[in-house]
């Protein structure tokens, strides 16, 4: 009993240190050691086994004991209370682990569409990432939406067919799936074995191997080299290597030539062609196919190999931060309230080092501040450590002022010098493209020349977008003791969710919450009734509206008057218009005729500043109904502000200037319009599709998939207020839809009157 107590212990404080010395990253002070680091994310449709199948990594790879299971709650990542209840991901969780002599930094991000700003925000910061689909479905409506999504950072991708022990898996299905609907071309690298209709495991179309699991938990499996007694097999896996060795030199030319040179498909080497799948799959013209089924525990080794072997390390990509050298240059991608801990933001590092106590220089609000403990990450689990290197995910406490998307460095002058060296390069046009993410330029103002000091402020300063909420609702603390309190938690739930918007009914004096659907707004709630105590009451959800100018109009407005003894004179001019997809800070225009120039030149910032906040506060309340304005620009063509006047005076002539310009040029109302996708029995199509059309739905495309017709169309968002409920019952239970917002249109005539009565209550 004594013998086994020592080496409990012993094997415990051994696995331990080594956790620790790998996870500090102290190991990774050369450019070989940065080249083991593999920093991805998981993405996927909701339910495609994302959870699973980290929770399988961690397994293997040694991190975890024992494996827990979504069903049951007790998953590494998903620690949240709800995510266990709900048996969903909500909040991305990072976790690190070792897989043969690399690390891989793993983002768990969520499925769900309401929380797609988790999945936004992670991926400004990965190198690469795996895409989970189910075999069974292939690429559903999530898997879009995070494929653009990915597309817009540029991010490398692997895609991992998963549950492929299911009866209706079908890896044909799935490729020409990914080839449709995607819109690339994919590489199988696997084949499914099956034995008695059971996944026994894989084929691997590269090296010709047979990779059979055996009995136990997924630790054990054998490696076999096929050949030719293995029959059938055997042909089709050759036919199979063959197609992708073919596809594959069209892509690569360096494997192209080995093949001429050996004037044959056969015997090519298999490092050949890794080196060919890795180049490939880095400059995303092709996308390597893997099978598997975590929850059967087959697939995950060959993955992880996968990652390590085809997945950028932190040398391949964000050349844009090379401008920093070797000072510490890192990006805020999470920010989490922790209740021993307080504050916790998750940088990702692209250059430098950060260690604990360090003083940081936020880039983008010109701030200092001082950082606190540092800490590695095993989703809800912080192990201190001194110092955190390059390419690595650090956690850091106490910042009070850095947010989502903020940039940090070492200092100010570390700014300027790298804002000095990035100007430099991208005086060079093939650079600037080669920099430019399309995340990036769609941060560039649509209708003027780019100069390289612009695109320079846009690679350092560039967050994430935060999507527009579609639903609101008001919230009530349960006494008017407790409305500081609740200000306070929504405050913190505001800063670690910036799709989350917070707000005041001027009139009514209510605080409003505004999200991103039903379900984010519920999850909200039981986070403030189960973290802070506080028992709220939501109001009713509610559609979030817009208006949109018809037309176009230019006021001069005059203010002046005596207030308090001194005199506030202000005389502006401006003018609004109908601009589509104005980015949020190019809202305001400078007239930059001859006359408006000379005149605007002398204007001080700070009063410009005052003009912009009265432009925001105007632009919350449309002429119509009072709802947001959107796709609007405003000129600024004249400003006088006497000796003396107010900042708040400025703001109030501005807004009120902008109402006269906005009640003259007329608005519209808009209402925000979905993108639905079902999958229903046939038995209960018929239906759900007669009650689809009584919701206003445009039916997009019907497919039939496994005995389920899977339908996509487009619906108002106000059809579909508590449309889960309905589609339950129209189905029985068997019916699953998901919905995005897709645009925001102008109300048909024939249904303002409802939409007026939705806004106003009457």
């Amino acid at each position: 009993m004594n013998t086994f107590c020592v080496l409990h212990y012993y094997r415990k404080f051994i696995r331990h240190v080594s956790y620790r010395k790998y996870c500090s990253a102290s190991k990774f002070k050369d450019k070989n050691s940065i080249e083991k680091i593999r920093n991805i994310g998981i993405l996927a449709h909701i339910d495609a086994g994302k959870t699973t199948t980290t929770e399988r990594m961690l397994f293997y790879s040694g991190t975890i004991r024992s494996m827990g299971e979504v069903h049951h709650g007790n998953t590494v990542t998903d620690y949240m209370e709800q995510e266990r209840q709900r048996g969903i991901t909500i909040t991305s969780a990072a976790v690190s682990f070792p897989w043969k002599d690399h690390q891989i930094n793993l983002i768990d991000t969520p499925g769900h569409i309401d929380f797609t700003m988790e999945v936004e925000q992670s991926l400004a910061v990965l190198d690469g990432a795996v895409v989970v689909l189910d075999a069974s479905a292939g690429v559903e409506a999530q898997t879009l939406t995070v494929w653009r999504q990915a597309d817009g950072h540029r991010v490398p991708r692997i895609l991992y067919l998963n549950k492929m022990d299911r009866t209706d898996s079908d890896v044909s299905i799935c490729l020409n799936s990914i080839r449709d609907k995607l819109r690339v071309e994919p590489l199988l690298l696997h084949l499914p074995i099956r034995q008695e209709d059971k996944l026994i495991g894989l084929v691997d179309l590269n090296t010709l191997e047979e990779i059979i699991w055996t009995q136990g938990r997924g630790q054990h499996y054998n490696r076999r080299k096929l050949t030719e007694k293995d029959g059938q097999k055997w042909e089709k896996s050759m036919s199979l290597h063959r197609e992708l060795i073919d596809n594959l030199s069209s892509i690569d030319d360096q494997l192209a030539e080995a093949i001429i040179q050996q004037e044959t498909l056969e015997n090519i080497e298999n490092k050949l062609v890794e080196e060919a799948l890795r180049r490939s799959t880095l400059d995303m013209k092709a996308f390597p196919i893997l099978c598997g089924s975590s929850y059967k525990n087959i697939g995950v080794q060959t993955l992880m190999d996968a990652v390590t072997s085809y997945l950028p390390s932190p040398l391949d990509c964000n050349t844009a931060y090379q401008c920093f050298e070797s000072d510490l240059s890192a990006r805020a991608f999470k920010v989490q309230h922790d209740d021993q801990r307080g504050v916790l933001t998750f940088l990702r590092l692209y250059s430098g080092e950060i260690t604990k106590g360090q003083k940081i220089y936020n880039v983008a609000r010109d701030k200092t501040e001082q950082t606190g403990y540092l800490y590695v990450a095993l989703a809800d689990e912080y192990k201190p450590v001194e110092k955190v290197t390059q390419g690595n995910i650090a956690v850091v406490s106490s910042l009070k002022s850095t947010m989502t998307g903020d940039l940090v460095t070492t200092s100010a002058a570390a700014a300027t010098r790298a804002r000095t060296a990035l100007t430099a390069q991208l005086r060079q046009p093939a650079r600037a493209d080669a920099l430019l993410t399309p995340a990036a330029r769609h941060k560039l103002p649509l209708d003027a020349d780019h100069t390289p000091e612009d695109i320079a402020d846009v690679l350092l300063g560039i967050g994430t977008t935060i999507p527009e909420p579609v639903f609101f609702c008001s919230v009530e603390p349960p006494s008017a003791g407790q409305a500081q309190a609740l200000e306070s938690a929504l405050a913190e739930l505001a800063r670690e969710d910036p799709s989350l918007r917070v707000d005041a009914d001027h009139d009514t004096g209510q605080l409003l919450l505004a999200g991103m659907g039903e379900l984010h707004l519920e999850v909200i709630k039981e986070r403030i009734v189960r973290e802070y105590g506080i028992e709220v009451e939501l109001g009713p959800p509610q559609i979030s509206y817009r208006e949109a100018l018809v037309g176009g109009a230019r006021v001069a407005h005059a203010v002046d008057r005596k207030v308090g003894g001194a005199r506030q004179l202000v005389n502006l001019t401006m003018s609004a218009k109908h601009v589509k997809g104005v980015p949020q800070d190019k809202v305001l225009k400078l007239d930059k005729s001859a006359e408006s120039a000379s005149n605007l030149s002398h204007a001080h910032p700070r009063y410009l500043t005052a003009v912009r906040a009265g432009l925001n506060a105007a632009l919350r309340h449309g002429p119509r109904l009072g709802c947001p304005l959107v796709d609007v620009q405003v000129t600024l063509h004249w400003l006088e502000v006497g000796r003396g006047t107010a900042d708040s005076a400025v703001s109030a002539a501005a807004a009120h200037c902008l109402r006269k310009v906005f009640g003259e040029a007329g608005s519209v109302l808009l209402e925000p319009v979905m993108r639905l996708a079902l999958v229903v029995p046939e038995s209960h199509a018929a239906r759900v599709m007669a009650d689809l059309a009584r919701r206003r739905a445009d039916l997009r495309d019907v497919q039939l998939r496994h005995g389920n017709k899977v339908v996509e169309c487009v619906a108002p968002l106000s059809e579909l207020v508590g449309y889960s409920s309905a589609l339950r019952t129209l189905s029985s239970g068997l019916a699953t839809f998901t919905m995005e917002l897709l645009s925001y249109r102008e109300v048909p005539p024939q249904y303002e009157q409802q939409a007026v009565t939705n806004i106003t209550g009457f």
